[in-house]
């Protein structure tokens, strides 16, 4: 019977080989810092390096030239629908800008943990972390919180559509801002980036970093943000930023008809089931100038009527991403 050395061998036996002992890299002539043996690597062409995101430091020194205020924030909470789930940690670093939309200083950082009325469902503990005895008799510190948010002239979050609605469920202090959405507001696919997913961006702008904890996920999006576009673009910010300064206008196309749904979903227009006001109907934003092209669109694809007026609503950053 063969032995089980035999199956493995291809009839070479033990003899007839020859040990030959392992060769160790020769030791460098000089040691390398990480930077240096990074680019190395990189410079291979072999290699994609990810540097682990650290966090800014909050500034001793707030610089005069940036005189406008942003906030980041990011929350994490039981569940998808603001009156039925709650907030259970929030996340939120200020910072300076400028109006060329330059990223300044950080002047403060906040992060909190709450009790929610219910249990936290498991589904949202392997999703965050954030477990039913780390919340044990935690309760957001509103004051400090207000003490970022109500100086600032812009509230920043990567899904403001879920956000905001949340927040201002939390405290009116909320209500009253204008509000930016990094997911939507930022053309990321121009900039290379194959997602919008705060994930997908990390890693391609050449970051790793512990995410679904909400200040953790704010400072990953400040880096991001802050990002140089290159040559020929702006900062993800400043692009964000002439975003929430323009207007959006909102059309319903109401009474459109039923075997014409398909045409404007494909267009961009989403369902809105009457909830919340608004009108029962597709429905879609776009920036104020394509407002006409958009009812010529309307007009002549789908009603076929030259004096079709579907309802419409101008919002600013202010109005946007409201419940």
């Amino acid at each position: 019977m063969a032995a089980q050395f035999d199956m493995f061998s291809n009839g070479i036996s033990p003899a007839a080989t020859k040990s030959v002992p392992l060769q160790r890299p020769a030791k460098p002539a000089t040691s390398l810092s990480e930077d240096d043996m990074a680019a190395w690597l990189a410079a291979t062409g072999r290699y994609r390096i990810l540097r682990k995101l650290e966090r800014r430091d909050v500034a001793s020194v707030i610089r005069p030239e940036f005189q406008l205020r942003g906030v980041i924030l990011d929350t994490e909470t039981t569940g998808l629908h603001y009156r039925k789930h709650e907030i259970i940690e929030i996340g939120a670093i200020a910072f300076t800008f400028s109006e060329a939309g330059k990223i300044g200083d950080i002047t403060a950082v906040y992060a909190g943990l709450q009790q929610p009325e219910t249990a936290i469902p498991e589904e949202i503990t392997k999703l965050t972390g954030i477990t039913n005895e780390m919340v044990a008799g935690q309760v957001i510190d509103m004051r400090a919180l207000r003490s970022l948010v109500g100086p600032a002239d812009l509230i920043i979050a990567h899904n403001a559509g879920f956000d905001r609605p949340f927040c201002e469920m939390l405290s009116p202090m909320f209500s009253d801002k204008a509000w930016a959405c990094s997911n939507s507001e930022v053309d990321w696919s121009s900039r290379g980036f194959e997602g919008t997913k705060l994930g997908y961006l990390i890693g391609q702008a050449g970051f790793f970093h512990d995410g679904h904890r909400a200040v953790d996920d704010c400072f990953a999006l400040l880096e991001v943000l802050d990002r140089e576009g290159g040559a020929e673009l702006d900062s993800p910010f400043c692009e964000l930023y002439r975003a929430s300064t323009r207007n959006r206008v909102r059309i319903f196309a109401e009474n459109s008809p039923y075997d014409l749904k398909d045409h404007l979903k494909a267009r961009g227009y989403r369902w809105s089931d009457g909830s919340e006001g608004r009108p029962k109907s597709w429905w879609i934003e776009v920036d104020e100038t394509h407002l006409h092209a958009e009812l010529h669109y309307l007009r002549c694809e789908i009603y076929r009527y030259p004096e079709a007026d579907p309802p419409t609503k101008v919002l600013t950053a202010f109005d946007r991403f409201r419940a």
